[in-house]
């Protein structure tokens, strides 16, 4: 049976009593509180062998109190309970030292095995960073999956593990790769961003590693690489399923050995790095199919964080809604607020644009409507148009009759200029966009003759070795039959 005494303070009787009794009935002596002052003397006194608190308590907050505890018991274990259940009371509880935060309301069961865990060993406590103000929080939402998500990142922050972060376009994975570098022990060191799919492929090794004077037409001089702006950093390695196979080679080559060697450069380089990659792909889909080293997947998705989409945390749409219409309002915008039914009307959208979508919608609303109240009308008028635009060429669906393919294209790049707000989209795009749209039309033409390469070629108007080294260099299935 388990043994130790367990130090309970929580000004709610009602949770008092329920930890009491599945506490007990796990085998442990329990000691309950409603004062942060009383546990305070309890644990000065040398008693119990583990604290479990809430964070807002009628006489001291928590997040005063654990520096204290730290200090005269470092090996006392404590788990922190909150019904604030944002990224930075997750984060506040590991800088303070606790050893687990459980926002409310969590599972009995749950609890029973962290303390079983905290009781069986000591935990190592971080390096405290400079807590951020409540409007820099730089992750909003309180369903299940944001909580889980926090918790992760909270055991993350003091630690180099290598990360991969995978979700949909717009859940906000670069945010959560500022996050895991802006509060973790790398904090002082650069974050340096690299968006692959932004990259002239036969530039990506040069921009990663650097290149030497005279290493290829047109190096006039040394450039330094992201890894050397970097260093001691974090490298953030987004959209890393578009990267070539040659960049994976040498990028496989730098995590086992930790060292690199520029472009046209022969003299290794160590480096130190933290490494954090994503994708809106599915890797191992990809490993199949040859384009992605098994490997370096292996190497990069040490520790993996699955961002869910909007779609699957609706009742973090509100909280999001109303804190980005704060950010605008900061920025210069007016001041506006939102009614229940329009955030009603919010929550059944299906957001396929994710988080940045919604972002960009409350910027809308708060620059082109001069109602201080957003009401369910406006909403659905900003709603209704680009769901009707949305059934095009690009999503599989029948084009509206007097639709061309060439206004689906053009509908389809204003939507996607309009995901960065007042922001550009990031450089190279002219070859990105046509690599996107060269890639499915040579697939369609490939399944429509069913691989026959020449034929294909014909079709498209190419020739057969062009076509040829389009789909090498695209890395396209050879072979795919129509449905």
């Amino acid at each position: 049976m388990p043994s130790g005494t367990i130090l309970v303070a929580d000004d709610d009787a009602a949770i008092r009593t329920v930890l009491n009794q599945a506490l007990a009935r796990a085998g442990y002596e329990v000691r309950s509180t409603g004062q942060a002052s009383v546990l305070w003397r309890w644990v000065q006194a040398g008693e119990g062998d583990l604290v479990v608190t809430d964070v807002v308590m009628p006489d001291e907050n928590a997040f005063d109190l654990l520096p204290r505890i730290k200090k005269v018991r470092p090996d006392l274990p404590i788990i922190v309970m909150s019904a604030q259940n944002t990224f930075m009371t997750a984060i506040r509880a590991s800088e303070r030292g606790a050893y687990e935060y459980l926002p409310k309301p969590f599972d009995l069961k749950e609890l029973i095995n962290i303390v079983g865990r905290a009781l069986s060993r000591t935990k190592e406590t971080g390096i405290p960073v400079q807590p951020a103000q409540a409007d820099e929080i730089p992750l909003v939402g309180r369903s299940p999956a944001m909580q889980e998500l926090y918790r992760a990142l909270a055991r993350l922050m003091q630690t180099d593990l290598t990360v991969m972060i995978t979700g949909e376009s717009g859940t906000g994975k670069e945010l959560v790769a500022r996050a895991l570098h802006d509060y973790g022990k790398r904090a002082r060191g650069p974050f340096v961003p690299v968006n692959m799919a932004a990259i002239p492929r036969d530039l990506i090794e040069s921009e990663l590693f650097g290149h030497e004077k005279g290493a290829f037409t047109g190096a006039l001089q040394r450039s330094t690489g992201r890894f050397e702006q970097a260093e001691g950093g974090t490298l953030f390695l987004d959209e890393i399923g578009d990267m070539p196979m040659d960049a994976q080679t040498r990028l496989l080559r730098v995590l086992q050995q930790g060292e690199y060697t520029t472009v046209g450069g022969r003299t290794p380089i160590k480096t130190n790095v933290r490494i954090i990659a994503a994708t809106n792909k599915d890797l191992r889909g990809s490993i199949r199919q040859g384009l992605f080293r098994e490997d370096l997947f292996f190497r990069l998705n040490v520790v993996p964080l699955r961002l869910p989409p909007l779609r699957e945390r609706a009742e973090d749409i509100p909280d999001l809604a109303r804190h980005f219409f704060m950010l605008v309002e900061k920025e210069g915008l007016p001041r506006k607020q939102i009614d229940t039914p329009a955030l009603d009307r919010l929550k059944r959208h299906r957001w396929p644009g994710n988080v940045r979508e919604l972002e960009n919608m409350v910027r809308r609303l708060a620059a082109l409507y001069p109602q201080e109240t957003i009401t369910e009308t406006l909403v659905e008028a900003e709603l209704t148009e680009p769901e009707a635009a949305g059934a095009s060429y690009f999503s599989g669906e029948a084009l509206p009759e007097a639709a061309t393919l060439s206004e689906s294209v053009e509908r389809h790049l204003t939507s996607y200029f309009g995901q960065y707000g007042n922001d550009l989209p990031p450089p190279g795009l002219y070859h990105r966009l046509l690599r996107d749209i060269e890639a499915p039309l040579i697939t369609a033409a490939l399944a429509a003759t069913r691989g026959n390469q020449i034929k294909a070629a014909e079709l498209l108007g190419l020739n057969r070795n062009t076509l040829r080294k389009k789909i090498r260099d695209l890395e396209l299935p050879v072979v795919r039959t129509l449905r």
